[in-house]
Formats: structure tokens, C-alpha cells, sequence
């Protein structure tokens, strides 16, 4: 397309999603279940081609030489597909909270006051790498009442069209407007810039990728932004703790996926559980290839087991270790004296994401709730549960590390709205 014709596009994209927005804030709960189940069953009857569609974007990023952690995202695997069919069906069976009435309350003046739920109207989304976002976020628009703009990375463009057609194919269905979920038809990066700068069409975007990709689009935005910039989630592992279960945690939340955003990147450990705890993790660290980037209280406690110095790379850490979201199969460890190091620590290097205790201690787990300022905050978990999925959302739009509006996993109602509602009798102000 040339830059008219990207102008064009998108005004007609903005139109399109704004009309259907209204059809959608007015459809009823069954309707809007009946194009979620009806989604997750075309994404189960057409595997094949999507996975087809997915190699084919798999095939051109390897011979384009992206770089592992994101071919990692980009892989539209049968779990992964399985996976957003379930969040469909599990959204479909949660209540709906359009409509819903909270704080009701009668004034003196004999007026009742209170707060409906709403839509949000139309939210522009875009990311990087992951299809699977492309259903996520189609399933939450379809619940939430809203519509929304998807632009998805060049790298996954054949995975996407094939999903989002499957979309527009349950909402026809449901006797729902297809417009509601629209597909950008082009990569250029024109249509980011237009879509971000849309106030009249588009009420909020919501970018998930890359720290440059969130930070580009916070800056140009001239539509309120819901964002994270990066994941550097931490697991403390206290004095008193279960020292299984603390090399459990450890493990899962660092090497059962390295590319989320909710994976282990910083491992604290408190000095009175250091020397019995650090072999234990280390060893299947540096069975698994992950380079340990240490303080030298760390360093010296792992490399006194030659099992482990013998085959794991074992390296000081720099001050920019602290701040790191490495992506990849490498963590930066330190000892601290106790909890509250640990948190003056983690709020200080941390990115306000996610971060764990394990503790036995219960002044010390509710001392971390209370004073990590983050969007998650866990005790005797794994990180890696930061996720709407896991968290019963039925799916998640993203992250947001934000403080205002939407905090943590975004679901539905990160997607809507409060305004305030008014019953009387007649009553006038005096």
C-alpha cells in the first residue's frame, strides 16, 4: 500500500470498529458465549491449516535470522492452540459484567447513586511475535462488549490472517458485525503511527512486545496507553523456607519457558539458606545450561561444588545484571541478609512486574505482599502463574505494570469502564 492508501485503511478500519463497538456494548451475554464457543471449535477443526499458516511465517523468520527467544514466541504450537481454544470456552462460562451495577448508595437528598460496568468502546492492540494474542484478544473484545483493532508483527502475518478469519467467522455466526475484530491488512509501520494517533476511532491501545516497540508507542501515542515495558521478575527465597519446594519454584519459574515475560530473571537468596539451598538449584541450572551471573557471595558457594563449576558458566554479575530481562537461559543471583534487603532490592532493580517469596515465615510473606510494589506478588508460587489464564481470567490482553486503570494480567474488566449511575424519584437539588 502507499501512504494514501494506508491512510485510507485505517480511517475505514477506525469507522468500522467504532459502528460495530455500539453493536457489540448492546449484545447479550448469549450471543457474545455463542461466538466464543464457536471460536474455540474452529480453532480445533482447523489445526492443520493453522499450523501450516504458522510454518510458513516459522520458515521466513529463520531465514531472516530472528532471534531465538522470539522464533520461540512466534511458534504456534498444538498446546498453544489448545490452550486460547480453552481460554474461549472459559470466558464463555464466566459471568458477564457489562451492565453490572456496584455501590449503589441513597444520599441525603434521597437520590441512589452508584457505578455500571461498561465497554471501553474500541481498543487498538499491538504486538510482536505471538499469534496467540490475536484469539486472546479477540475473546476478551467479544466478552468485554468492545471492538478492537489488531496489528500484529510482520513475522507472524500468515498465522494472524488465518486466526483472525476464524474470528470473523464465529462472530458472523453469532449474528455478530465481523468488524468487531479487524485485522491491520498491511505491515508497513505507517499504520502503527496512524493507528496510535486515531482519538476519534480508537479509545485505548495496548502494546505487547519489545521495551523499544512500548516505548515508541508511549511516546507517539495521542490515545491512552496500557503497557509494560519489560519482565525482570523475581523469587526470593527466605530464611526459614522449604528448601524442596524453594528449589522447585526456582527451577519452574526460570526454565519451564525462558522467553516470557513472566519468567525468573533475578534469584535472591537469604544468607542463612544460601549454602544449603545454591547447590541444590545450581546443579540443575547448570545441568540445563543456564549461565549464573553472581554477587561474589553466590559465586563462591556455587563454584565450592565442583559438579557445578565443572560444567556451569559461572560469571560476576555487573551492576546492569540487576536490571536485566534476559529472555534466554541466563540469571543473575545475590545474597541478601533478609526480607527486607530483598525488598529494598527488588523495588529499587525490578520492573514492578512480578516477584515471589518462598518463605515459612508468615510475617515475612505479608510483609512482601504489602511492600513489593509490583502487579503481581506471589508467595510459595512460581512466577510464571502471572498470566490471565492462570489466574482464571479466561485469557489476558497483557500485562500492565501500570497503576492507573489496569494493574497485573488484563482481562475483562481491564477492557471496561465505570460511569456513574443515578436513580431518583423526583428529587431536585436545593
Amino acid at each position: 500500500m502507499n501512504a494514501l492508501n494506508i491512510a485510507e485503511h485505517m480511517q475505514t478500519l477506525g469507522l468500522q470498529a467504532k459502528m460495530a463497538s455500539a453493536h457489540m456494548a448492546r449484545a447479550p451475554a448469549a450471543i457474545k458465549n455463542r461466538a466464543l464457543a464457536g471460536l474455540a471449535k474452529l480453532l480445533r477443526q482447523n489445526l492443520e491449516s493453522l499450523q501450516a499458516a504458522n510454518q510458513r511465517d516459522l520458515d521466513r523468520a529463520g531465514a531472516g535470522g530472528l532471534a531465538g527467544p522470539l522464533l520461540d514466541r512466534l511458534k504456534l504450537g498444538a498446546k498453544d492452540l489448545e490452550t486460547v481454544a480453552l481460554g474461549c470456552e472459559q470466558l464463555a462460562a464466566m459471568p458477564d459484567v457489562i451492565g453490572e451495577i456496584i455501590g449503589m448508595k441513597e444520599q441525603p437528598s434521597g437520590i441512589r447513586v452508584g457505578q455500571m460496568r461498561v465497554p471501553i468502546g474500541v481498543f487498538g492492540m499491538i504486538y510482536e511475535s505471538r499469534p496467540n494474542v490475536t484469539i486472546e484478544a479477540a475473546s476478551l473484545a467479544i466478552k468485554s462488549g468492545n471492538a478492537c483493532i489488531l496489528r500484529g508483527g510482520s513475522e507472524a502475518i500468515e498465522s494472524n490472517k488465518a486466526l483472525a478469519a476464524l474470528v470473523q467467522q464465529a462472530l458472523r455466526a453469532a449474528g455478530l458485525p465481523a468488524e468487531a475484530v479487524q485485522l491491520v491488512g498491511t505491515t508497513d509501520r505507517d499504520a502503527v503511527g496512524l493507528l496510535i494517533t486515531m482519538p476519534e476511532f480508537v479509545d485505548v491501545i495496548i502494546p505487547r512486545g519489545g521495551k523499544g516497540l512500548i516505548e515508541r508507542i508511549s511516546r507517539d501515542a495521542r490515545v491512552p496507553v496500557i503497557k509494560h515495558l519489560d519482565g525482570n521478575c523475581h523469587v526470593y527465597v527466605d530464611d526459614p523456607c522449604d528448601l524442596a519446594m524453594a528449589v522447585r519454584i526456582a527451577d519452574n519459574a526460570k526454565t519451564q519457558k525462558y522467553s516470557p515475560c513472566n519468567a525468573l530473571e533475578s534469584l535472591l537468596v537469604a544468607r542463612g539458606v544460601a549454602a544449603a539451598f545454591l547447590p541444590l538449584v545450581g546443579a540443575i541450572y547448570a545441568a540445563k545450561g543456564v549461565e549464573m551471573r553472581c554477587d561474589s557471595g553466590a559465586a563462591l558457594i556455587l563454584r565450592s561444588h565442583s559438579a557445578i563449576d565443572s560444567i556451569a558458566n559461572i560469571i560476576p554479575a555487573s551492576e546492569q545484571d540487576w536490571f536485566a530481562e534476559y529472555l534466554a537461559p541466563v540469571i543473575s543471583i545475590k545474597l541478601v541478609d533478609g526480607v527486607d534487603e530483598a525488598i529494598a532490592h527488588i523495588n529499587r532493580y525490578s520492573s514492578h512486574h512480578t516477584d515471589a517469596i518462598v518463605t515459612r515465615d508468615h510475617p515475612h510473606a505479608q510483609q512482601f505482599l504489602r511492600e513489593v510494589d509490583s502487579a503481581s506478588v506471589m508467595v510459595n508460587a512460581s512466577t510464571r502463574f502471572a498470566d490471565g489464564f492462570e489466574f482464571g481470567l479466561g485469557a489476558e490482553i497483557g500485562i500492565s505494570t501500570d497503576k492507573f486503570h489496569a494493574r497485573g494480567p488484563v482481562g475483562i474488566e481491564g477492557l471496561t469502564s465505570l460511569k456513574y449511575v443515578v436513580l431518583g424519584q423526583g428529587e431536585v437539588r436545593r
